[in-house]
């Protein structure tokens, strides 16, 4: 079967579908991926077809409303933000999944980004689809709206903010659906409508998120899909000689926020390593931050997080999806820094794991808050106790293997 998978967004909302897409490609199937042009090299080292979507992410988030949606960080106002932000560039991103389509596929497999567009496209190829999700979106009585950034508002109230932000988010597709829907030739049909018999596979642990009880059967909960094994992968010789100098090193990683004082955020991040007595990697990440190296500090590029996270004594993070993923799966204490949208949710899901000592929100961000929560975290050995039992337990499941269902299924279906 000739499969294409269409996600947009940073990294971590592409490098999870690199290593589902090598796993379709053992299975036998043909896999193609569509995301952004900063993401062809990784499509292509993982050995699957890149397909072209228009968007420049990074640009996006460094961009004036990009830095406004930083600083609308959860909740409401950061939704809107988000509206706003997406809205201009919905058209265009819907024409390239429908280009990408056309070029050839049997299944379309989408995220929660490309689903409303990639629906569209899938029907006027009379091909199916299937959403693959990194967060719980729909609602349900069991929590908050993962993108609110919101503590529990009580069952009924956890569902009603579900369905406004279902709502909204279904008018930020809504120009862009009818436009793609028109230009392919198709009958209109409303967001909500088209997604009632979207079959939706979630991929995160049921362990950090179990399903919820009132979630309809359509939707699942896979387990995480891992990015690709680099196994060719070499660190550099200055990395080598930093992690043998001494104790190991607390990794500080922001990955895809864009922050607009990149060398303030450098500078609290150094005071509170300096407070807490720790040595420290800095990841330069989209903000790109960067230090001058020395015994205590080194300032890295990209590195794979599966062989840096279980060198370090701790992950201070921006709390994506995809990082807080990795590092549990590393067996490695968490100190959260969130700023918007999912941050918040994913940070108190590390607490109610018991494998962070709490989250420390980057809008009140100073050292001293930083350097006791890193304290905390290292010097409490509950925390690691915690999470490397949590790591073994992620050890033991295989997100694929429900969406490896699925695609037979839609084969079966299919003929």
């Amino acid at each position: 079967m000739r499969i294409l998978i269409a996600t947009a967004g940073s990294r971590g909302d592409v490098s999870p579908f690199l290593g589902l897409g090598v796993r379709l490609r053992t299975a036998g199937h043909q896999v193609a991926v569509a995301t952004h042009d900063a993401f062809a090299g990784p499509v292509r080292a993982a050995g699957l077809e890149f397909r072209p979507l228009p968007v420049d992410p990074r640009a996006e988030l460094a961009s004036t409303e990009g830095r406004r949606l930083l600083r609308a960080g959860s909740g409401p106002v950061g939704i809107l933000q988000l509206l706003r932000l997406a809205r201009k560039f919905m058209p265009a991103l819907g024409d390239g999944i429908a280009d990408a389509t056309a070029l050839g596929a049997d299944l379309l497999l989408t995220t929660s980004t490309t689903s409303a567009l990639g629906q569209v496209a899938a029907e006027a190829a009379g091909i199916p689809s299937i959403g693959l999700y990194l967060q719980p979106l729909a609602p349900t009585r069991e929590f908050a709206p993962a993108v609110t950034g919101t503590r529990s508002l009580g069952r009924a109230g956890n569902l009603l903010a579900g369905h406004a932000v279902q709502s909204a988010t279904d008018r930020l597709f809504v120009p862009a659906v009818r436009g793609l829907r028109r230009r392919l030739g198709l009958s209109p049909l409303g967001v909500a409508r088209a997604r009632r018999n979207h079959r939706i596979l979630h991929g995160f642990s049921p362990l950090v998120v179990p399903r919820p009880t009132d979630w309809h059967p359509r939707l699942d909960v896979a387990g995480y899909w891992w990015p690709p094994d680099q196994s060719d992968w070499k660190p550099t010789a200055r990395l080598v000689d930093f992690l043998a100098a001494g104790p190991p090193p607390v990794f500080v990683g922001f990955g895809s926020l864009v922050v607009p004082d990149p060398e303030r955020l450098t500078a609290t991040v150094l005071a509170a390593a300096r407070a807490a007595r720790v040595r420290l990697l800095l990841q330069s990440g989209w903000s790109e931050l960067a230090a001058e190296d020395s015994d205590s500090v080194l300032t890295i590029g990209d590195t794979p997080h599966d062989w840096l996270f279980p060198r370090t004594a701790a992950v201070v993070h921006h709390a994506g999806a995809g990082t807080t993923a990795a590092a549990l799966r590393s067996g490695t204490p968490s100190v959260p820094v969130p700023a918007q949208l999912d941050a918040p949710f994913w940070s108190a899901r590390l607490s109610l794991l018991g494998v962070s000592p709490g989250p420390v929100p980057l809008r009140t961000l100073t050292p001293a808050h930083l350097a006791a929560s890193l304290r905390q975290a290292l010097d409490d050995p509950g925390y690691r106790t915690r999470a490397r039992t949590v790591a073994a337990a992620l050890a033991t499941e295989d997100g694929a293997a429900k969406v490896l269902t699925a695609v037979d299924r839609a084969a079966a279906a299919a003929g």
